[in-house]
């Protein structure tokens, strides 16, 4: 490698991580897993999503559209309103799968992580 390729592919390392973190972080709300899993279910409707997890109905369409920004979820209409399901929901529970082994593995450490434990999900930090 010379000279000029070594900050090259320093950025492309770099827009790589970044990307990634990106998609990370639209995984680190915990309503965001649930609308997930729920969606991991099959399709739902957002009044649906609502009456599951007990969410307001803007907080589960700023979640979904912050899903879909990301491109995890998609819709479609079906009558007035929109069904909604995970895109590339087989890698999307691999993905879940691989976390909670890791956890596992961890012992649920991060929980106890001043920067990212629970208590950083509540603005308690």
């Amino acid at each position: 490698m010379t000279m000029t390729e070594a900050p090259a592919q320093a950025l492309d390392d770099t827009a790589g991580l970044t990307a990634a973190a990106c998609l990370f972080h639209g995984f680190s709300d915990p309503s965001r897993l649930s609308i997930v899993r729920h969606l991991a279910l099959g399709e739902h409707r957002v009044v649906d999503l609502t009456a599951h997890l007990g969410l307001a109905q803007s907080t589960v369409s700023a979640h979904l559209a912050c899903l879909r920004d990301c491109g995890l979820v998609t819709s479609r209409p079906q009558g007035r309103a929109s069904l909604w399901s995970l895109e590339h929901a087989d890698t999307v529970m691999e993905l879940l799968a691989a976390a909670e082994r890791l956890l596992g593995l961890t012992g649920d450490a991060v929980t106890l992580c001043p920067t990212y434990g629970p208590a950083s999900l509540h603005g308690e930090a």
